[in-house]
């Protein structure tokens, strides 16, 4: 076991991609050089030289447009966004053109195109750097949209996104980059990474959540203990596809569930694990599906964002809720 933080895992993770197939590029603001503005690049350039680690302009669109070319001649193309919101710029080319080209020349064409995007808050960041956009993509057909919770997620699903034929948005929790754990740089046992985890087991009620919020919730499960309460948490890994299976087996046997995470409730991810889980469990739930988030606003102002995000005591009291039913 080697421990690591989650920033230097994707690191490694990308080092391995780019040693393992001389397709693998890497391309973005301030990637190569500078290392990112994370550090998650840091040394690749140098190692590997500026054809495959290439600092680009500032210009989102033009980042994903060349990576479509890119994987159309060969090339294995992982772009990193430099921050959640300046994806924007870059979503005409994702959903118009990344996504939908594979099902427009039948298969013929394969875009195997990773879209690296630090998402979410807790940093102290300014307007557009704290946002959760993956509603936007898990609702574009042709995507598939994960996100990493810890770092020896981190290291094995950035190496199965990047072997991946299909074009995957990859999301990275940026509250959680220092945090470190151990992680097994030698197995080549590796959980799909289209497959839901269970990481802490429970009895009472589901918490189902992906990313930053994940440590959350497997704090929340820890607090819920002291009231006699038992607490899974689940973390769904890979939003498209959802592991539905896993998700309704847990549903099934706890009869309660409660979903967070840190973009808006109103119309977010949420909703949709919400309205999945009360279709296959309807018959076994104790009480509804309940939501936690952020509200429907823009993220605010640093000093704001801890009221902003869910934290232990909005989580816990969603649980009691679910309990008083």
């Amino acid at each position: 076991m080697t421990v690591l933080a989650l920033a230097k895992a994707l690191n490694e993770g990308m080092r391995k991609a780019m040693e393992d197939d001389p397709k693998v590029l890497i391309m973005g603001e301030d990637v190569g050089k500078l290392g990112g503005v994370f550090r998650v690049t840091d040394g690749l350039q140098k190692d590997f030289g500026e054809q495959r680690v290439i600092d680009t302009p500032l210009a989102e669109s033009g980042i994903i447009g060349t990576a479509i070319g890119l994987a159309l001649r060969g090339y294995r193309p992982v772009c990193e966004i430099q921050f959640d919101g300046f994806v924007y710029p870059a979503a005409d080319q994702i959903i118009t053109q990344l996504a939908k080209m594979p099902l427009r020349s039948l298969g013929k064409l394969r875009l195997p195109v990773v879209v690296r995007i630090p998402c979410g808050g807790g940093i102290g960041a300014v307007e557009h750097h704290s946002e959760s956009p993956e509603a936007y993509f898990t609702h574009t057909a042709g995507l598939r949209v994960v996100a990493c919770s810890n770092p020896a997620d981190a290291y094995t699903m950035i190496q199965q996104a990047i072997r991946c034929d299909d074009p995957v948005v990859f999301f990275e929790p940026k509250r959680r980059y220092w945090e470190k754990a151990d992680v097994d740089v030698d197995s080549t046992s590796w959980t799909p990474f289209d497959e839901a985890r269970v990481v802490r087991q429970g009895a009472d009620l589901t918490l189902l959540t992906y990313g930053p919020t994940v440590k959350t919730c497997l704090e929340v499960a820890k607090a819920a203990e002291d009231d006699g309460r038992s607490l899974e948490v689940l973390d769904l890994r890979s939003l498209n596809p959802l592991d539905l299976p896993k998700v309704t087996e847990s549903v099934r046997r706890t009869g309660r569930c409660v979903v967070v995470h840190e973009a808006p409730v109103y119309n977010g991810f949420g909703a949709e694990l919400a309205a999945r889980v009360t279709e296959e469990c309807f018959y076994t739930l104790e009480a509804p599906v309940l939501r936690v988030g952020g509200p429907s606003t823009p993220y605010p102002p640093s000093k704001l964002e801890d009221h902003y995000l869910p934290d232990l005591d909005r989580i816990l009291y969603a649980v009691d809720r679910a309990f008083a039913f």
